[in-house]
């Protein structure tokens, strides 16, 4: 154990320790499903409550499935056959097969399209699974549900007898598998983690103007990932696995860090300020490079006034005025306007309409 707490990846070291000096009420792998590396996978078993649930739930979608067979099948047998065919045996021939396809089809065909999930189990979480932890087979899953509809539910055989039995069998069982489960050679398990990350420590009042002055820029991604995971996971291990480790990666961060930590701090609460002012820079350093690129290409997207329609509306632009001459001479038949000076007036009586003779010269 020392060696591997001394050595090796830093991101492999509470995972080690954790196999070897967990604690075991904190343990929930209980599956007991080891991988091809011969390591303990961390599934849970499914038990009594929820498999409970997850059956209440595919019992409601089997009445609808019912329904839904009495409804479109039994119309349509009475309409393609003719009425001497449609006796009483072979209406309790289609209703034996109807409830065949409920009791028994259903979790077959579920297992199979939805990777051995019925709808109950997907709500609930679970997953039928082979006891080595593989997918389950078609073959196992219709072992499965003969054996339910025969021995557990409905229980055709001593239906009250055989429903404490299955009961009693998933209670006692180191896996929570009931009698179908023992059959086939299969297993349910959570797909669900039990346990979720929590937030890191963080740093306490009296270290942070020390850890405002670090030095981290020897402190790699590695093993910063190891830290968390202590600090994180950290009441997982008993002593004296917990102090161990924590004593290692102070070691390590410490020779990567300046200046000294202040005296009789624990490990603990100076691996707490280090991952905490590292993740401090890293998200200042992030606005910072966001503010940026904001300046330098801005979204195109964003609502706000266009710097181009900042300001006063621009001049109205309209024709532009006519240059007038001076006034035309009075009994010259001519009207100021032009930009010469002169145009010849409008038509009337006395002069003929267009271009002619009458018409003298622009001067």
């Amino acid at each position: 154990m020392d060696a591997t707490v001394a050595g090796g990846d830093p991101t492999d070291r509470v995972a080690a320790l954790g196999a070897a000096g967990g604690d075991p009420a904190g343990r929930t792998a209980d599956a007991g499903l080891v991988s091809g590396e011969a390591v303990e996978l961390d599934v849970r078993a499914a038990r009594l409550g929820s498999r409970v649930l997850a059956l209440l739930i595919d019992v409601v979608g089997q009445a609808l499935c019912a329904a839904l067979l009495a409804l479109t099948l039994t119309p349509l047998v009475l309409i393609l056959l003719p009425d001497p065919v449609v006796d009483r045996a072979f209406t309790g021939a289609l209703e034996t097969l109807g409830l065949a396809l409920v009791l028994v089809g259903y979790p077959v065909i579920w297992e199979r399209l939805n990777h051995g999930r019925t709808p109950g189990k997907l709500a609930v979480g679970l997953r039928v699974v082979d006891a080595d932890g593989g997918p389950v087979g078609v073959g196992q899953s219709l072992t499965r549900a003969l054996v339910g509809v025969a021995v557990e539910w409905p229980g055709l055989v001593l239906p009250l007898l055989s429903w404490a039995a299955g009961a009693t069998v998933m209670l006692t069982d180191p896996r929570g598998r009931r009698l179908g489960d023992l059959v086939a050679g299969t297993m349910v398990v959570h797909t669900r983690s039990a346990q979720s990350w929590r937030p890191a420590p963080q740093i306490i009042p009296p270290l942070a103007g020390w850890a405002v002055t670090l030095d981290l820029t020897r402190l790699d991604d590695a093993l910063a990932l190891a830290v968390r995971q202590y600090l994180t996971r950290g009441a997982q291990l008993v002593e004296p696995y917990h102090s161990r480790l924590g004593r290692q990666l102070w070691r390590e961060v410490g020779a990567l860090t300046s200046p000294a930590p202040p005296p009789g701090v624990p490990e603990s609460l100076l691996l707490a300020a280090v991952l905490a002012e590292r993740n401090r820079r890293g998200a200042l350093r992030l606005r910072r490079q966001r503010a940026v690129t904001a300046a330098l290409w801005p979204d195109p997207t964003a609502v706000g006034p266009s710097p181009a329609t900042v300001g006063p509306p621009p001049a109205t632009v309209g024709p532009a005025p006519i240059a007038t001459g001076p006034p035309a001479p009075a009994g010259s038949g001519l009207r100021a306007g032009s930009p010469g000076g002169y145009a010849p007036a409008p038509p009337g009586p006395d002069r003929p309409p267009g271009p002619g003779p009458g018409w003298p010269p622009l001067s």
